[in-house]
């Protein structure tokens, strides 16, 4: 026990060790014992002060056993830790050893404390129902909406997504199943009742039970979110949200056309990767924290694109998990379930894997995943230099004959272009030397003598 407390005392306090002088400090040494059991557990030292001064404590007959029985009767549900001694440099120190519960919340004197950092915080009301659930083994989309009947959910809307089920994943309930039978299959009841899920992902309007969940989607003026030259709020059913918020962005990025050399033909690319884009925005919505009451945002910028989720990263995921194969751990379940069944997530992890992949197809920078703000936020950028410009089809047309042309004859000129496409010189250089931005053509020669040919 001697070299636990020498450790302890080289690493000091910390989110999972506390020292306290006495035992005269029995309300603060209450907090921090529940919030070590609501946490990942940890160890209080008595007998030393927080700057690592060694002072011991006095102890009579019945010190430890009043102590024990003044944790078992503060606690609740009942905290059963581990209480040693321990002598260092002549003085006696008391080691208690308290495990991370398994019923959680621990309440200590009938409220609930949490471990942030090196001190004790209250739970907040959303922080005890997260953790009641989660003790309980369910997802918040799983519970009760208080008010909700089967007259709030839009039996056209559940008859669509069953619809697509089958498509996507041959999961067949028959579209003239009664609304409680099929709620009942997809488990999006709660003791006979539309659930949570169900609400969102059918209801006709959820935002009357939930109202924080809305998309809101925005585009700024320059790269600072101050001026917005468009805003759009998305209510509705949560399914719905996910296209309506890419038409959004639609109208906001560029769309540029390119000739691919090898397939002599048009090719239109958006300046970003949209099912990257529409990636992130399913996976803000489905596995957003439904506790907290900010919203899903997508914010465009001249520069970028932010997606914002509210709530960090799910317990034993961090950051850089998401740039190499992970576990997928829903916070939502029934939602999760749901947008798999319509192919809109996969259930494997592999989510941001695929927004990186998506992203370097189309050359642009890898997303950045971040937790700011108490949100998960995943931002594209675009490259800062483009090659691509943009082409009409009469353009496109006129060098597509071209490549034929160099093809066929190995080089072609100014003048052979204005001639055989009956453009003016200065079109022939522009359609030309748009073909050599491209990377398909080589412009060689001097002056007069300027000629192109294939790279």
């Amino acid at each position: 026990m001697t070299v636990d407390v020498q450790q302890l005392l080289i690493s000091g306090e910390s989110e999972t060790v506390e020292f306290k002088q006495s035992l005269g400090e029995m309300k603060e040494i209450l907090e921090t014992i529940g919030a070590f059991a609501n946490g990942e557990g940890g160890a209080i030292v008595i007998g030393l002060t927080p700057a690592k001064k060694i002072v011991g404590v006095q102890l009579g007959k019945d010190t430890l056993e009043a102590f024990t029985n003044s944790i078992l009767q503060q606690t609740d549900p009942k905290v059963f830790s581990s209480l040693a001694l321990a002598e260092v440099d002549g003085r006696t120190l008391i080691v208690v050893r308290v495990e991370t519960s398994s019923f959680k919340p621990v309440l200590v004197s009938g409220r609930g404390y949490k471990r942030v950092g090196r001190s004790n915080h209250m739970l907040s009301s959303n922080e005890w129902t997260r953790l009641l659930f989660a003790n309980k083994g369910i997802s918040w989309d799983a519970g009760a909406v208080a008010e909700a009947t089967f007259d709030d959910i839009d039996a056209d809307v559940l008859r669509q997504f069953l619809r697509r089920a089958e498509q996507e994943r041959n999961m067949v309930i028959d579209l003239n199943t009664p609304l409680v039978e099929a709620l009942a299959k997809l488990e999006l009841l709660y003791e006979g009742k539309p659930n949570r899920a169900a609400v969102l992902l059918f209801g006709k309007r959820p935002q009357r039970f939930f109202y924080p969940a809305e998309l809101r989607c925005a585009r700024f003026k320059g790269t600072e979110p101050i001026h917005f030259i468009d805003m759009k709020v998305m209510g509705g059913n949560i399914i719905a949200q996910v296209p309506a918020a890419m038409e959004f962005i639609q109208r906001h990025i560029s769309m540029a056309a390119e000739i691919v050399p090898t397939q002599v033909e048009r090719i239109d690319r958006w300046e970003y990767p949209l099912e990257a884009l529409r990636e992130a925005i399913i996976n803000a919505t489905c596995h957003r924290d439904y506790f907290d009451s900010g919203n899903v945002q997508v914010r465009i910028f001249d520069d970028r694109i932010e997606v914002w989720s509210p709530g960090l990263l799910p317990e034993g995921i961090t950051v850089a998990d998401l740039y190499r194969t992970h576990n997928s751990r829903p916070r939502n379940h029934r939602i999760a379930h749901a947008f798999f069944l319509i192919n809109y997530i996969e259930q494997w992890g592999t989510g941001t894997l695929r927004m990186v992949d998506l992203c370097r197809e189309a050359g642009i920078p890898d997303p950045e995943y971040d937790e700011r703000s108490s949100a998960f936020v995943v931002t594209f950028r675009k490259v800062k230099r483009i090659k691509k410009y943009h082409a009409g089809p009469e353009r496109v047309e006129r060098q597509k004959q071209a490549i034929e042309y160099v093809k066929q004859h190995g080089r072609i000129t100014t003048q052979d272009y204005a001639q055989l496409l009956g453009v003016s010189t200065r079109t022939a250089l522009r359609d030309l030397m748009a073909l050599a931005e491209q990377g398909i053509f080589r412009r060689g020669g001097k002056a007069r003598a300027i000629y192109f040919e294939m790279t």
